[in-house]
């Protein structure tokens, strides 16, 4: 949760991807990259990632326990038209909320029917609904908004949607320290430098250091990512790496990815 430690404010989030279609692999989420890209951005720490089945009680207890133990809750998928989009009713059930159809969504949805001159039947209305005492997450796309309960922001699937939501919510979040990522590229494999890497990371346990090998054209090397609050900290700990794959026959590369 929210903590201030001297200048070093840390807000946390988690992410529950709701849907059938995700976990039997017929859709390939497209959502999770983007929102932790976001987050990132503006300071907010994205620390667990979930995908659950469009399944009431599951729904309901996981964002009930969840949402107590981050900051934000973000979710995806579940709030269209049709008879399995059922998370707006699972959320509500969470927050022991009755559901009803949100007059300002109903208003947009009307306007928006009106515009491309097509029926607010049965179906689409029921994107209009909202638990009680939710506020909109407004849709610049196509109308049917999302919505916010206390922590928890509940968006659309649809990636573009989902995005646009995403956008819309995100200058009413609080934010906290930003952290920041250099990444060195090296032609080595880790365990040639993985000794070193070690010593290097007790020497500085307030930077993460992520190795990550690849294979590309032919050759193994390794990324090494280094993240942290303190941007000085981890150009010194990239350069002590630098000298390490120096010293150990490599050659790194000067490609440096700020975040």
């Amino acid at each position: 949760m929210a903590s201030d430690d001297n200048t070093i404010n840390i807000v946390t989030a988690a992410f529950v991807i709701i849907g059938n279609e995700i976990l039997s692999g017929r859709t390939k989420d497209a959502n999770l990259s983007f929102l932790a890209s976001e987050l990132s951005n503006i300071g907010i720490r994205l620390e667990e990632v979930r995908i659950i089945k469009d399944d009431h009680f599951i729904i309901a207890e996981t964002v009930r326990i969840i949402r107590k133990q981050y900051d934000y809750v973000f979710t995806s998928g579940g709030i269209g038209p049709t008879h399995d989009d059922i998370t707006c009713d699972s959320i509500a059930q969470s927050f022991n909320l009755e559901v009803y159809h949100h007059p300002d969504a109903v208003q947009r949805m009307s306007d928006h029917a009106r515009k491309r001159n097509v029926e607010l039947n049965e179906a689409r209305m029921r994107m209009a609904r909202t638990p009680k005492g939710a506020t909109l997450i407004l849709n610049p796309i196509s109308a049917a908004p999302g919505f916010t309960v206390e922590n928890v922001h509940v968006m659309a699937g649809v990636p573009s949607v989902f995005q646009a939501m995403v956008k819309e919510l995100l200058p009413t979040l609080k934010t906290g320290t930003k952290v920041h990522s250099v990444t060195v590229i090296c032609n080595l494999g880790e365990g040639l430098i993985a000794k070193g890497l070690e010593e290097i990371q007790t020497q500085k346990p307030n930077i993460d250091i992520g190795s990550y090998p690849y294979f590309r054209s032919g050759v193994y090397g390794t990324e090494l990512v280094l993240r942290g609050t303190d941007i000085k900290d981890i150009e010194a700990s990239a350069e002590s790496i630098r000298q390490l794959i120096i010293k150990n026959g490599g050659r790194p590369s000067n490609e440096k990815d700020y975040k």
